[in-house]
């Protein structure tokens, strides 16, 4: 077989992880140059920066004026511990899980809490569970899109305005870039090293009336740590919400994220960033269409996420090896576009069947994911010319 000819354009930017992900299109450390460094974040620029980054967080994300929104320890898995923690055992729970970090939470509720009364919908990668069999009488916890799946809930059309449980949703790689509908959502949570490429750490936690209430009127039979405790002598604990963090922040990176926040607001808010993930997945999806050795690894289309893109390789003699020679065949792929630096983290999530995950989400140009498109086929092509030496 001949060696393929590489192609001719790379991209720009080959950042395509998907976590830490790509910073913002111009972004350098002289953005950071106004950080309140060596500063303690409980003085009054410290705490300034931090009600400003939770002020651009409501507006951007449009955050209903009614529900909270705190900066916590541990990125995303920090946000969604707290919400666990603190807000299960009232009522029975359902959890759903599609993909690896669902799955965690399940494990989660019944290994770590040991609630008795959980009911588990769980489905295989590439598809969603029947959403119809949920009870929203009872607490719900779901992540909005699988990030090492690629498949997401095409809406909250599946969640009634009367429930009675809460919603406690993880978006964290949904957050700025699909639209999440509060109203049906109690708790939300995400990290800013997603969607707007911050740097890793930090979580954020949103709470509706419905969730404050709860925590008002319920404790759970287990002891919190205190990076956990979002009440005090029975009282909210509101200066979470307003720039009084629980522990240190590094107010670097704070200082990243409203960067990040504001160049939101330069692109044209939640729409525009939802326009350019959009844009990017929808590269990756025509060139699928186009080439019969890839395919999506969500099965339908409505539900293929804009963000965290997961694709596995089709091709009959790939699909003839046995589960470690496909694997090795994708890393072989990935390893080959490392190699030749115009594509860094794509590989599958560990857990994840093999394939390719790639980032597209706001933050990547749409003319560097249309320039990294022919590269898949290169290396795809130059992976089975070696597979098919191996074989002769």
């Amino acid at each position: 077989m001949t060696k393929p000819a590489t192609p001719d354009v790379r991209p720009a930017n080959t950042h395509f992880s998907s976590g830490p992900c790509a910073k913002r299109p111009g972004w350098t450390l002289e953005a950071l140059s106004d950080a309140a460094l060596g500063r303690s974040h409980r003085a009054k620029i410290g705490k300034t920066k931090l009600k400003q980054a939770i002020d651009l967080t409501r507006e951007i994300l449009e955050v209903p004026a009614d529900y909270r929104i705190g900066i916590v320890p541990a990125s995303d898995t920090g946000a969604v511990e707290m919400a666990l923690w603190s807000l299960l055992g009232a009522r029975g729970v359902d959890m759903l899980a599609w993909e690896s970090f669902g799955a965690g939470w399940v494990t989660d509720v019944v290994k770590q809490l040991k609630l008795a009364d959980v009911r588990k919908f769980e489905a295989a990668y590439g598809e969603l569970p029947d959403l119809a069999t949920v009870d929203f009488d009872r607490d719900v916890v779901f992540t909005w899109n699988g990030t090492t799946s690629g498949v997401r809930v095409p809406n909250a059309d599946f969640i009634p305005a009367d429930r009675k449980g809460l919603t406690i949703c993880d978006a964290t790689s949904a957050a700025f870039a699909q639209d999440l509908d509060f109203a049906k959502l109690d708790v939300v949570t995400f990290s800013w090293q997603k969607v707007l490429g911050g740097e890793g750490a930090h979580g954020v936690l949103i709470l509706s009336p419905r969730t404050v209430e709860r925590l008002l009127t319920y404790a759970p039979a287990w002891p919190l740590p205190k990076i956990f405790r979002l009440t005090s002598g029975g009282k909210l604990i509101e200066g979470i919400f307003s720039g009084e963090t629980i522990n240190t922040p590094s107010m670097l990176c704070v200082e990243d994220y409203i960067d990040a926040l504001l160049w939101a607001k330069s692109v044209g808010g939640l729409k525009g960033l939802i326009a350019r993930a959009d844009a990017n997945a929808d590269a990756i999806h025509r060139f699928v269409d186009a080439n019969a050795w890839i395919a999506n690894l969500a099965i339908k289309a409505e539900t293929r996420s804009n963000t965290s893109v997961c694709l596995k390789i089709v091709d009959k003699d790939v699909l003839a090896l046995d589960a470690d020679g496909q694997a090795a065949f994708a890393k072989g792929v990935v390893a080959l576009l490392e190699k030749e630096g115009v594509a860094h983290d794509i590989g599958h999530y560990r857990d994840a069947p093999s394939g390719l995950r790639i980032w597209a989400g706001a933050t990547i140009e749409t003319s560097d994911m249309e320039a990294l498109m022919p590269w898949l086929t290169w290396a795809f092509e130059t992976q089975k010319a070696t597979l098919s030496q191996a074989a002769a």
